[in-house]
């Protein structure tokens, strides 16, 4: 129940309609309590010979029964009023918690560092803001309520029977428990097969998210139908759990149904004998049964109660979970504002590790100073990117320190930071909208003329101008509609748009062909001027010109300094270059 008491603070705001929610629901319990009332002293005037009187005013039995007949009709108009009241309120009530609790997920999840990232699966993130959003608002729309409601009515109406014949009550409401069991018993082994529908939907989900997201490697691997295969699996084991969850409903709803009908074949075999003695009026008995049926109904529906609030305390725990879990890079309490920076990057003994198990950097150290070219080279694994992310702090160093103009990184704010430090990562993402509000996405208040400027700076304009519609070209999800140099172009426009002081570029030309390269590289060289900037890269022609170059394995710097330097080294450089970097240099000369 702590989840649950902890869920009501999304219900902060909405106190006022909850309360007015409440009246609604206590005057449609007084308005239904009437009606069975009435009918019932409707059918003893009925029987009469003699004048009746309504309330406390004698008059003639059929005006009276007309009275009455009038109750009921407003009675039961009235009663709708307040459950449309009562329904409505709800409804407004549950969509605020569901659109608060939704906006905490989003937002929570926008401030989480990228190892949480790394372990969380897409489809299970998905199901928690949808799935489990919808069993929290179901709680506070159809749950809360129903359980007030419940133990009112049911309250309500024992006072009631134990007014009218305490010995017939007593004999009625002694199959409540019997009901409620059985409603609670049912419920309990129906919940947890509903849990793992939760879970396999949500591997539905998962599998159906990747093969979309992968479909060109489907199609290349010609997996259509292991895809389709597999799918079709999880589906399957889907629609078998629900034909078992209807099974066991199948079998226990009879035996319900049947242990409800008890009360009323007692009521109807007792009450009979007590009007036959003239102890209770065929009113009487009428009225008896209705309100006893009254209360089964709220009794039967225990078990969907119960099962409500389990469905929502693990739907919460799951949100909660998301809600309370904290990034991994933190920020200070007195962390300081990063003016803008002359770009000074020093490394000071840095090791990270991704997994706490195997480290992914040992012991880095160098210095970039403001305005340097620094070229990080090395195979697959061996630290390249890594480097790139702990400049920008997605992740914090496990040891050692990051510095920027001698200010560890972990000591100013993080917006602060990447305001100066500007990333083109490996992976293009482009969102689903124009080109110039993709290229414009970290600066949203930039004019047209700054966004066509860094085009031209990425050789991205030319290209741009020959759509349609230009500037405002509509690139869909993933920017799918451009070829790879394009979404690589743009997204360098989209990390100089920024103006870094530091800037990174983690192997953005890897997807452009010899002529777009040398255009981008033309540009750069005047972006560049009085910006450090580090290249992830095997080009020849960048690595040879830049004022540190790094070399990279396992996670160490194993060289580092100028491409002259390195060269008279003979060492690990020297071999690269003899073996792999010598054949872009003979190109590069035949070209010239």
């Amino acid at each position: 129940m702590k989840t649950v008491l902890r869920l009501f603070v999304f219900v902060r705001g909405q106190w006022k309609w909850l309360i007015v929610t409440l009246a609604f629901l206590f005057v449609g319990i007084v308005l239904s309590m009437i009606i069975p009332r009435m009918l019932g002293t409707g059918i003893d005037m009925a029987l009469r010979d003699a004048d009746s009187a309504f309330l406390w005013w004698p008059m003639a039995r059929e005006t009276a029964i007309w009275w009455v007949a009038g109750t009921i009709v407003a009675a039961s108009a009235l009663r709708g009023l307040a459950g449309y009241g009562q329904s409505y309120l709800q409804e407004t009530i549950s969509q605020k918690v569901s659109y608060t609790v939704r906006n905490a997920i989003y937002d929570r999840l926008q401030r989480l560092s990228f190892a949480y990232y790394d372990k969380a699966q897409t489809g299970q993130l998905m199901s928690r803001a949808t799935v489990d959003v919808e069993a929290v608002r179901m709680f506070f729309g159809m749950g809360l309520v129903g359980i007030i409601q419940l133990v009112v009515m049911v309250v309500t109406v024992a006072v009631i029977l134990l007014v009218m014949n305490w010995q017939l009550a007593l004999m009625s409401m002694a199959f409540m428990p019997i009901i409620g069991w059985l409603a609670v018993r049912f419920s309990t082994r129906i919940r947890p097969l509903w849990m793992q529908v939760q879970e396999m939907m949500a591997q539905l989900g998962i599998i159906l998210q990747e093969s979309l997201i992968g479909v060109r490697i489907v199609k290349a691997f010609r997996r259509e139908k292991e895809e389709s295969r597999k799918f079709s699996t999880q589906a399957t084991v889907l629609y078998d759990q629900h034909i078992s969850i209807a099974r066991q409903m199948a079998t226990r709803m009879p035996v319900m149904m049947f242990v409800m009908s008890l009360p009323t074949i007692l009521i109807l075999f007792w009450g009979g004998l007590q009007v036959i003695d003239g102890n209770m009026t065929i009113g009487d008995l009428t009225q008896f049964t209705l309100y006893v049926n009254m209360m089964v109904m709220p009794v039967r529906q225990v078990g969907m109660m119960v099962n409500m609030i389990t469905r929502t305390i693990s739907a919460g725990q799951r949100i909660l979970e998301i809600l309370d879990t904290e990034s991994a890079v933190k920020e200070k309490p007195d962390a300081i504002v990063l003016d803008k920076v002359r770009g000074e990057v020093t490394f000071d003994k840095v090791s990270f590790s991704y997994d706490s198990i195997a480290a992914t950097l040992k012991d880095v150290s160098f210095r970039a100073e403001p305005g340097q070219l620094i070229a990080l080279l090395g195979g697959s694994g061996s630290g390249k990117s890594t480097i790139a992310n702990l400049i920008s702090r997605f992740y914090d160093v496990t040891q050692g320190s990051i510095k920027i103009d001698g200010t560890d990184i972990r000591d100013v704010t993080i917006a602060s930071l990447r305001r100066n430090v500007g990333i083109s990562q490996q992976d293009i993402f482009l969102f689903s909208g124009s080109i110039k509000d993709n290229i414009a996405y970290g600066a949203v208040d930039a004019t047209l003329e700054q966004v066509e400027e860094v085009a031209k700076a990425a050789s991205l304009h030319d290209f741009i101008v020959t759509l349609p519609d230009g500037y405002e070209t509509w690139v869909g999800e993933r920017g799918l509609t451009l070829s790879g140099g394009e979404k690589q172009r743009l997204a360098i426009a989209r990390t100089l748009l920024i103006n870094p002081s530091i800037l990174i570029l983690d192997d953005s030309m890897s997807s452009v062909d010899a002529d777009t390269e040398k255009m981008i590289r033309q540009a750069l060289d005047q972006l560049i001027k009085g910006r450090t900037t580090f290249i992830i890269t095997h080009r020849l022609p960048i690595i040879k010109n830049a004022d540190l170059i790094l070399m990279l394995e396992k996670g160490q710097v194993i060289e580092q300094g100028k491409h002259t330097e390195l060269m008279a080294k003979k060492g690990m450089y020297y071999n690269v270059y003899e073996s792999q970097l010598m054949s872009q240099d003979e190109n590069i000369t035949e070209d010239n």
